[in-house]
């Protein structure tokens, strides 16, 4: 009877999840989003060709700072509302100090339309100042053949800050891109947003670009509903 009770004590004790990998599960996390807009702008540019945009996020998050996530939206590259963009990410971001610092790397992929592909290097950097978040960033995408044989650069600048004690903030950017997606393109926009509680935001953004490619870059005004968990 003894030998028996040591015996099952010992396979519960195996079964049973250990202190160690307790704490392994809760050094991640899981987020994610869902937003629904009025068109799905990347750096000014249209990429659902003026049409609502549907997307969705999920980012697996260790406490180091290292993530990796994968992020979705419905565009149309070639005029065609049926295509897919699915952008995965893999990178670090953490607080050095007053600043907090991120760099990674994205791979887009287009689903059936793979001459689209391509992959970019971003770094960036922001602080507050008082209640006001400001961030620096740079976009690189090297050589590759999916870009003409070319590289390209982005570089930008954004903030976001509180009107008052009210859900409401402000938020603006300002973007400049060289080489295979413009030629010393300009970008920004200025907009709201509105904490609407239980993770919902809505926002609206007026949006314009100078030296775009193409007429998807004409100002505009975007409206979003996004929901974060």
């Amino acid at each position: 009877m003894s030998f028996r009770l040591l015996t099952g004590a010992a396979i519960l004790a195996a079964a049973a999840p250990t202190t160690a990998m307790a704490e392994t599960v809760r050094d991640w996390t899981l987020e994610g989003g869902l937003s629904a807009s009025s068109d799905y702008r990347y750096r000014g540019i249209s990429l659902s060709d003026d049409e609502p945009a549907l997307s969705g996020e999920l980012s697996l998050n260790h406490k180091s700072g290292f993530y990796a996530s994968v992020w979705a939206s419905n565009v149309a590259l070639d005029g065609s509302a049926d295509e897919l963009e699915t952008d995965w990410t893999v990178g670090w971001s953490g607080s050095v100090g007053k600043a907090n610092i991120e760099v990674g790397g994205t791979y887009f992929v287009y689903p059936g339309n793979s001459a689209f592909n391509f992959y970019e290097l971003n770094s960036a950097i922001g602080t507050s100042i008082g209640k006001t978040d400001l961030k620096v960033g740079v976009a690189y995408a090297p050589k590759q053949d999916n870009l003409g044989g070319l590289d390209n650069t982005y570089v930008y600048i954004s903030g976001k800050a509180p009107i008052g004690d009210t859900p409401i903030a402000i938020n603006g950017s300002i973007g400049i891109e060289d080489g295979a997606f413009g030629d010393a393109k300009r970008d920004w926009q200025l907009g709201l947003t509105y904490d609407l509680g239980s993770g919902f935001e809505a926002s609206v953004s007026y949006m314009d670009t100078a030296r775009a490619f193409t007429p998807l870059g004409k100002a505009t005004v975007v409206a979003a509903v996004n929901w974060s968990f």
